[in-house]
């Protein structure tokens, strides 16, 4: 885990905090809306305000879903940046094993909805993809760190939302 600043190892939600600039959420949340609404300045295409809580939906879903994990579970936020110490398998995980990665795609697809911008309806149709193979990648490596009670898992809670046809394993 990296330090804080004082020397004494941060705690996973100073970690969780801490902005990248090479991070899935900033390129998500800060980086993608920059770019489109500057489009969008540019070609002067009025907003449909109404779906601007699809962004406050997104983006809280991602904020509160990780703090819930990161509190549950231990470690570091992702797991690109260390194992997770527990299965979480409450709260918004008991609904859809990827609900940080579900909240960039509402955001996404409120963010397509609000501006009616190509480069929106572009970024989002190559990211969909990209996190669908990030959480499947996530599920492979999640069955290597907990084995049969991440399987049992997988098989109650869909991979996104229930219902949705092949969402499981």
């Amino acid at each position: 885990m990296p330090a804080a600043r004082s020397g004494r190892p941060a705690h996973p939600l100073e970690v969780a905090v801490r902005p990248s600039l090479s991070s899935t959420p900033f390129r998500t949340f800060v980086v993608a809306p920059a770019l489109v609404l500057a489009e969008q300045v540019v070609s002067r295409r009025r907003v449909r305000l109404r779906w601007l809580p699809a962004l406050a939906w997104g983006f809280a879903q991602y904020r509160l879903a990780g703090r819930y994990r990161i509190t549950r579970a231990g470690g570091p936020p992702g797991l690109s940046q260390g194992r997770p110490q527990r299965l979480v398998t409450s709260g918004p995980y008991a609904v859809s094993r990827n609900p940080m990665y579900l909240g960039h795609l509402v955001f996404l697809a409120g963010l397509t909805a609000l501006t009616r911008s190509p480069l929106a309806v572009a970024v989002t149709a190559v990211l969909v993809p990209w996190f669908d193979a990030r959480a499947r990648a996530d599920h492979a490596r999640l069955v290597s760190l907990f084995g049969e009670p991440y399987r049992d898992y997988a098989t109650r809670v869909p991979r996104w939302l229930p219902g949705l046809p092949t969402d499981r394993p």
